[in-house]
């Protein structure tokens, strides 16, 4: 019987030894022991029952949300890139895991349906953003969200409602250790050029309040109810602070960019420190929002 590593490699790309710096846009970290791009959803799900059930797996995306390990990450980094399906039903759309947001939100815009103009100004892709409740702008997934559809560890591809994902500010109640591969949004029909209006406001809004000359990762933390992380941050005495390679930006005290040399314990610190900070002035415990895997053990 073959092992489970040559038979990844004839279900997609298969690669070890993968720098995880290079797969995320805050640019740090070490690298992923082996990383496997399915060529669609049924190479997934073979993909999943094959492999070792004590095997760490690690989904990823277009990797705007995340801080690997300096260690880099021991197991099997799943690469969701592949799946772009991208159409529309009326006024139901359906995307797959790998399709960009900025794309989904002009694809809408082109359809004439509005609801997810926000995802205009937000780097990731369909995966990550549904299995994080992403959102700006006053809008988030589970707004529009009807269904999505994840192949599970044991190789199934099964669907849920959003009704059953309880999804609220950056949480979705996915099943353990699955991976979205397809959602469907229901939206609304609107005037394209309004629609579109819209989105150019929100672009240039992100634009003069954001960092997005410097490699970062978006908001690092969640805001706490009735407040704003930003606003707590600079309180605390903390813009513009710098630990190694990282800094809080002086631009949005809820952004760590990383100024050419960063490294995730930089960044790692600087969270920290904003944690303990913020805590001790305000008696606030900042949540990240950044996402932090677990170095496999």
């Amino acid at each position: 019987m073959m092992c489970w590593q040559q038979q990844l490699a004839d279900l997609g790309e298969f690669q070890a030894g993968v720098s995880l710096a290079e797969k995320t846009t805050l640019g740090v970290g070490g690298a992923a022991r082996w990383m496997f791009l399915p060529a669609d959803v049924a190479a997934l799900q073979q993909a999943l029952r094959c492999l070792p059930q004590t095997l760490a797996v690690l989904p990823l995306g277009r990797g705007s949300n995340l801080l690997i390990a300096d260690e880099g990450f021991d197991g099997l980094v799943i690469d969701t890139g592949a799946l772009r399906e991208l159409r529309h039903d009326d006024r139901t759309l359906i995307a797959g895991a790998g399709v960009r947001m900025p794309k989904l939100a002009q694809y809408a815009a082109q359809a004439g349906l509005s609801g997810i103009e926000f995802m205009a100004t937000v780097p990731g892709d369909v995966g990550g953003g549904v299995a994080m409740n992403a959102g700006a702008f006053g809008q988030q997934w589970s707004d529009t969200l009807s269904w999505v559809e994840v192949v599970e560890r044991d190789g199934q591809c099964r669907r849920y409602p959003a009704a059953a994902l309880s999804m609220r500010y950056r949480r979705t109640l996915l099943p353990t250790g699955s991976i979205v591969v397809r959602a469907a949004v229901n939206l609304q029909q609107d005037d394209r050029e309004a629609i579109r209006q819209r989105m150019r406001q929100m672009r240039q809004q992100r634009s003069n309040s954001q960092p997005l000359e410097q490699p970062n990762c978006g908001s690092v933390f969640k805001n706490p109810v009735g407040d704003h992380a930003a606003r707590l941050i600079e309180a605390a005495g903390l813009k513009g602070y710098g630990i190694g390679g990282a800094q809080i930006s002086d631009v949005h005290a809820n952004f760590i960019v990383n100024r050419g040399d960063a490294t995730a314990h930089d960044v790692l610190a600087l969270i920290r420190l904003v944690q303990a900070t913020v805590k001790e002035k305000f008696a606030i415990e900042l949540e990240p929002e950044v996402r932090i895997p677990a170095v496999p053990s």
